[in-house]
C-alpha cells in the first residue's frame, strides 16, 4: 500500500502549488488596471503578458485627488512568485505614496526609502513614474532603469533618455524629472525591458531602434491598436525562441 504514497504525495503537492498560483494569478490581476482610463482629454491604455502563470511587471494608472493624473509602470527582478510577490509589496508601497501628490521624483525617492526599509536582499524594481496636469496639458516623467519612454506626435516618434538607480538597491538615491507639454494628438509610450529585450533566434535583441521604428509606422494607430501591433512584432520577431521575460506597456494618449 505505500508503494503508492509518493504518487499521492506528488499530486498532493501539485495540486496545493496550482492554488497558489491560482491566489497569485489573481493578486496579481488587482494589480493591473482592468479597463482603459478616459478623462479630462486624455485615454490611458495598456497591455500585458507574463511570460509564466504570474511574473513581475506591474502597472497602474489613476486619477489624484488635486486633478491630475498619475500613471506607474515597473519591473521587479526576477521571475515567477518570488517577483509577483515583491511587485505587490512595491505596488502596495506605491499606492501608499502617489496619493499624496508630490512630484515624479519625490515619488521614487519615497519608493526607495521604504523599500530599502524593508531590507530584501536581491530584489529590486524598475520604474516609471509620471504626473499629468489636465490644465496645462504638462507631464512629469521619472524613470529608474527602465527603456525609454517614447514621445509620439504628428512629426514623428523619439525616445526621451532618462536615468535612475532601480528603487531598493541603493539607499539615498535621488531621481531626476522631465516635463513634456502634450500637443492634442501627442502620445507617450511606457514599456518594460521585456518588450526591448526580447531576442531572435540569432541572438538579436528587438531594442529601442525597432520600436522606435515601429511607432512611427503606426502615429495613426488608436492606443489599443498600437500597443497590440507593438506586441504582435515582438512575439513575431522572438518566434521559434520564446518570450524570456514578462512584457508591459502602457500608452498616454492626449486627445484634446
Amino acid at each position: 500500500m505505500n508503494t503508492f504514497a509518493p504518487a499521492a504525495e506528488l499530486q498532493a503537492l501539485e495540486k496545493l502549488r496550482e492554488e497558489e498560483l491560482e491566489e497569485a494569478r489573481a493578486l496579481q490581476s488587482v494589480m493591473l488596471p482592468s479597463e482603459s482610463l478616459r478623462s479630462r482629454g486624455v485615454t490611458i491604455s495598456h497591455q500585458f503578458q507574463p511570460v509564466s502563470a504570474v511574473g513581475g511587471d506591474f502597472l497602474d494608472y489613476f486619477e489624484l485627488t488635486d486633478g491630475s493624473i498619475g500613471l506607474y509602470l515597473g519591473d521587479v527582478s526576477g521571475k515567477g512568485l518570488p517577483a509577483a510577490f515583491f511587485g505587490a509589496l512595491a505596488v502596495g508601497t506605491l499606492r501608499g505614496v502617489h496619493k499624496t501628490g508630490i512630484s515624479s521624483d519625490q515619488v521614487l525617492s519615497t519608493l526607495n526609502r521604504r523599500l530599502m526599509i524593508r531590507g530584501l536582499p536581491a530584489r529590486h524594481a524598475a520604474l516609471q513614474y509620471a504626473v499629468f496636469n489636465p490644465s496645462t496639458r504638462e507631464i512629469q516623467i521619472s524613470s529608474a532603469g527602465m527603456p525609454g519612454p517614447l514621445h509620439l506626435t504628428s512629426k514623428g516618434c523619439r525616445l526621451l533618455k532618462l536615468s535612475g538607480i532601480p528603487p531598493g538597491l541603493w539607499p539615498c538615491t535621488s531621481y531626476d524629472s522631465t516635463v513634456l507639454r502634450l500637443e492634442p494628438g501627442d502620445s507617450v509610450l511606457f514599456c518594460t525591458d521585456g518588450v526591448t529585450d526580447s531576442m531572435n533566434v540569432e541572438e538579436e535583441s528587438f531594442g529601442t531602434d525597432r520600436l522606435v521604428e515601429l511607432c512611427d509606422q503606426h502615429l495613426a494607430d488608436s492606443p489599443t491598436n498600437l500597443l497590440q501591433a507593438i506586441f504582435r512584432a515582438v512575439d513575431s520577431f522572438s518566434r521559434g525562441r520564446g518570450p524570456h521575460d514578462d512584457m508591459a506597456a502602457a500608452l498616454f494618449y492626449c486627445s484634446e
